[in-house]
């Protein structure tokens, strides 16, 4: 009577004859391989199949060759908080206002939707240019609401042309109702924002103050000063070209980043992530995962 040999029987000794030519070891090569270094085959994993991120949505994009490097869920829509200030400033820009005209913070800055504070006091007054500076480093609320407010046409002029922006960059999964991102409504996808962040990258004014770490103004209450909301940026670690981040308890963390990494030109972008640490952690990771790439 013959006995057919189990398949896992055959699978094991094809296995055995592959790591006996491709992992040369005196002792047993099935042994051997069983006692690999599980951080070194984690590592292959994660350079092969992507970094492990807590966003729930992400994208890596190399900017020079359009290639995209990993992706996460990268077109389902979702809140994008304070990433709406990078459409706002181009709004601004394209209008060629004078950026030395003088603009007073009045009690229509107030946010009556999330019921955040600010620093600056109603009757505070900046140059336009001051409010761009704090609205695209800090990510201050009231500083962009005055930017739409003082708009040609009013609030709803400027609204409009961010939504008219939007279709003109081909966001098409993108929507704007207000322009400081307060309003959950202002959704878009990692694959948009991707674009938004080519767009933005064009004016040397967004570059200047998104990467720019620090700043103080002078206010109804005394001088307030400001650091930029993004910990790269303030670490100084990265080469960072543009950034935003964005958060409301709809959108959790968010960031967009415009860098240079690993000596590869590249988009980053991150939706929705449990926090501020793990936000950070993500960019991070996507560093390591880069660097095992090319290695």
């Amino acid at each position: 009577m013959t006995f057919a040999i189990p398949a896992s029987a055959d699978d094991l000794d094809v296995l055995g004859q592959f790591l006996e030519q491709n992992f040369p070891v005196e002792s047993d090569p099935l042994d051997a391989f069983a006692v690999m270094n599980s951080d070194n085959q984690l590592e292959a994993q994660a350079a092969y199949a992507g970094p492990l991120l807590a966003s729930q949505s992400a994208l890596i994009v190399n900017n020079k060759t359009g290639e995209v490097l990993f992706q996460k869920n990268s077109n389902r829509v979702m809140p994008i908080a304070s990433i709406s200030k990078l459409m706002s400033a181009m709004v601004l820009l394209d209008a060629h206002l004078d950026m030395n005209e003088n603009i007073t913070i009045t009690e229509a800055e107030i946010d009556r939707l999330k019921g955040t504070s600010s620093r600056l006091s109603i009757g505070t007054t900046l140059p336009r240019s001051e409010l761009l500076h704090l609205s695209l480093m800090s990510s201050e609320n009231r500083a962009t609401h005055a930017l739409g407010r003082s708009y040609p046409g009013g609030m709803s002029a400027f609204v409009a042309a961010m939504n008219r922006k939007a279709q003109s960059l081909g966001m098409t999964n993108s929507r704007f109702y207000e322009p400081t991102g307060l309003d959950f409504r202002n959704v878009s996808t990692a694959v948009d924002l991707s674009k938004m962040v080519q767009a933005a990258s064009k004016y040397p004014e967004i570059r200047r103050n998104t990467t720019s770490n620090y700043g103080s103004v002078y206010t109804k209450r005394g001088r307030q000063r400001y650091k930029n909301s993004n910990a790269l940026v303030r670490e100084g670690n990265w080469n960072i070209e543009l950034q935003k981040t964005g958060y409301i308890r709809e959108s959790g963390r968010s960031m967009v980043v415009k860098a240079n990494v690993q000596n590869q030109p590249v988009t980053i972008v991150l939706l929705n992530s449990p926090s501020s640490l793990s936000r950070v952690n993500d960019a991070r990771k996507i560093e390591s995962w880069m660097l095992q790439r090319r290695s």
